[in-house]
Parts: structure tokens; sequence; C-alpha cells
């Protein structure tokens, strides 16, 4: 156990964190400040001050998809940051392997369960060619957020700058 002197205290860190932990484990399966203040015998503000210090972004829930981008990785450590619910970034490769390693029912189930799932977020932002944004605006009945990153066909990876990227997933909040 980690102790901490605060002038005459001895404040065990362990506690705090499990604490935060139970506070944030009720909020997120929808417990109200309220409910949860009193369910934890502590004051609502305390809950309120608490989520607006680690509050990463406000809003409805992102998803991020696209293909097919060289630097997914570096682009996926930037969405996560940037606290996006949902990430399907695909290189030319995974893109092939994908479409190669399933029969034709196996991948429209596959695409119908993207999309299903895709609908449940509030906004979508794509990175793809022109005619792929086309499809997915087409298909989600809601905020679809396009970066362009070539005409289509794209066959080789495209790098997307993560600096746009965050710009763009700032201005959604």
């Amino acid at each position: 156990m980690e102790l901490v002197r605060i002038g005459n205290k001895l404040v065990s860190k362990e506690k705090i964190y499990s604490m935060i932990d139970r506070i944030m484990n009720l909020r997120s399966k929808g417990s109200s400040q309220r409910e949860t203040a009193e369910i934890l015998g502590l004051d609502r503000s305390f809950i309120s001050r608490l989520e607006n210090v680690g509050e990463v972004r406000r809003g409805g829930k992102i998803a991020l998809i696209g293909f097919p981008v060289k630097n997914k990785e570096e682009l996926e450590e930037m969405a996560q940051g940037e606290g996006i619910d949902f990430v399907l970034l695909l290189t030319e490769i995974e893109r092939r392997l994908l479409l190669n390693n399933r029969s034709g029912v196996e991948l429209l189930n596959y695409l119908m369960d993207i999309i299903g799932e895709l609908r449940d977020y509030d906004t979508v932002i794509i990175l793809g060619s022109d005619e792929r944004i086309k499809i997915v605006e087409s298909l989600l009945d809601k905020e679809v957020v396009s970066l362009e990153i070539g005409r289509s066909p794209l066959t080789e990876d495209v790098y997307v700058e993560p600096g746009v990227l965050k710009s763009v997933i700032s201005s959604l909040n």
C-alpha cells in the first residue's frame, strides 16, 4: 500500500484509485452522478469535478474507418488518445487479406456487421478514396466526415497526416 503524508494526514493512493474506479464503473453503467454519490456516500459535485478533470472529449460517440492507410499504427494511437470510440484502419495488404480469406457470404456478413456497428455511432470519420467515401455516406444515416486520401481505385497505402486528422476530431467537440 502506497501512503503519502500530507500535513498531519496519511493518505492511501490505492484507496483513492479504488474509489475512482468504483465511480467510473457506476457512471459507465448508466448511474447518474446523484445516484453514484448516494451509493458511495460522496457529494455529487465531487463526481462532477472528477469527470471534468478527466474529460478528454465531449459529445457523441465517434468511429474512425479508413483504408489503405500507410501509417495505421500512428493514427490508431492518436485516435485512442483523442478518445475515439471505434477504430478500423487497414493497410492495403490487410484489405486484400480480408477479401481473399473470406467467401462471398462471409465477406457480406462481415461488411453488414461493420455497417451495423457504425450505425451505433453519432459521427463516422472515413479516410478513403472518393468512391469509397460516397458508398459509406450512402449506407449510413448519420454524420459522416470524410477525408479523401486519393481517387479510386487506391492500390497502395497512403500516408495520412496525423495533424489533419487530429484537427478534424477536435472540430467535432
